[in-house]
């Protein structure tokens, strides 16, 4: 059969792919010259900062010294590779008023710049009103972010609040999840409603994959609201029963599990229950105490663990009962990772996959005299912890949920017949 000769609209789309494929190479590869540039001419503004800065043999004590490894950096236009210059000052003169080089533009562990969306959730979370949010943004990612204007703002935040919405009815990716972690976060933007929180849940299916689950408001963490989030859960599909669910002492959630996930195993968060048995004791006593408490959940083994808990008990019952029940009354939910594999205790000792996203946000201080929106809040959560999504790695020793999942167990985070033998 003769070959089939391409329509005009045919070529015209290709040559448009072609296109575009061509400028979105020529944007990452200017993208990556004017950093490139921008990162040496900072380099050379540091070294001519202590040009005379040299020893009795007037030779330069700061100097260049070559480049750190390539690093691919994910930005607007997709991922640029470049390499951080070096600078050696090892040998700067004690006592001389010398700062080390720190690049202003590519901090070591960068490794993706901030989103429009990312940056924009942080600062409504932070109180910021939308009228101050292009100075801000413009700090953040530039000087071509002051195009955006309050409305353009506003326009994407209806935007998000409606996402936000339709991701919530969706299924989930998974009918079975082997952790997950439940944390009330709170933040310095005011809802309608005082005293609410926003409830969020995420889980790590049965490959090692951590994924957002839920985002609701609640009030404060009531078990009527951690109720009614666990069974929008089961109705988006959960459908199996988590083995492990992570989360702090609030006993809404406690008092819920139960009764929507029956056979889920309870683990109290390390994090959370340290700083509420230190808040207990003297000060002239909390670095003890928390050392005493390191020693306990870091023991290799369940045994080792409640010898160090018994020794806590001994050393501080007589004095500070209240820090001792504090900490002992929890101790089968607080000892439940040592019956799962080793590689994931770091994981599933804290509700840390959650605490690290809204670290900077929480509330910490007083709350602004400003009042969010329920709606506009629930979607900068949504879309800040959509964020961090992005960055989450596969549990350590993923392989080893298979045989969580087929119900083998695990003491002292070694399988059973791994034991035996």
């Amino acid at each position: 059969m003769p070959e089939k000769k391409a329509t005009t609209n045919e070529v015209v789309i290709a040559t448009g792919e072609q296109a575009q494929g061509t400028l979105e190479e020529i944007a990452r590869e200017g993208a990556r010259k004017l950093l490139q540039a921008a990162l040496e001419m900072e380099v050379e503004e540091h070294l001519a900062g202590y040009a005379q800065v040299r020893d009795q043999r007037d030779r330069q004590l700061v100097v260049r010294n070559g480049h750190a490894p390539e690093r691919t950096i994910l930005t607007g236009v997709g991922p640029i590779v470049v390499r951080r210059p070096r600078v050696d000052e090892r040998k700067a003169a004690v006592g001389q008023d010398h700062q080390r080089f720190t690049s202003a533009i590519l901090p070591r562990f960068l490794r993706r710049t901030p989103t429009l969306e990312g940056a924009l959730a942080t600062l409504y979370l932070k109180g910021v009103s939308t009228n101050d949010f292009t100075t801000a943004l413009a700090a953040i990612l530039g000087e071509g972010a002051k195009g955006l204007s309050a409305t353009t703002i506003s326009r994407l935040k209806q935007v998000w609040e409606a996402q936000y919405q339709e991701w919530r009815r969706q299924p989930l990716g998974s009918k079975e999840y082997a952790y997950i972690w439940a944390d009330g976060v709170y933040f310095n933007v005011r809802m309608e409603e005082d005293r609410s929180c926003i409830l969020v849940v995420v889980g790590a299916n049965f490959k090692g994959e951590k994924e957002l689950l839920a985002v609701r408001d609640g009030y404060r963490e009531s078990e009527q609201s951690w109720k009614e989030l666990l069974l929008e859960l089961k109705s988006r599909g959960l459908e199996i029963d988590p083995k492990l669910a992570i989360a702090d002492g609030a006993l809404g959630f406690w008092k819920a599990l139960p009764q929507v996930f029956p056979t889920t195993r309870a683990q109290r968060c390390w994090v959370h229950k340290t700083a509420n048995v230190v808040d207990k004791l003297p000060s002239s006593l909390q670095a003890r105490a928390k050392g005493m408490i390191h020693d306990i959940y870091l023991a290799e083994t369940k045994e080792s663990a409640l010898k160090a808990l018994q020794l806590f008990k001994d050393s501080l019952q007589a004095k500070y009962p209240k820090a001792v029940s504090c900490l002992c009354d929890d101790e089968e939910s607080l000892l439940a990772f040592y019956d799962m594999p080793a590689e994931h205790w770091q994981h599933i000792r804290s509700t840390n996959v959650i605490e690290s996203v809204f670290s900077a946000v929480r509330l910490r201080t007083e709350k602004t005299r400003g009042c969010g929106t329920r709606a506009g809040t629930l979607a900068m959560v949504f879309k800040l912890m959509q964020e961090a999504q992005r960055g989450w790695h596969k549990l350590y020793g993923s392989q080893r949920l298979e045989l969580v999942h087929h119900g083998r167990s695990y003491r002292d985070g070694v399988l059973v017949d791994e034991v035996a033998a």
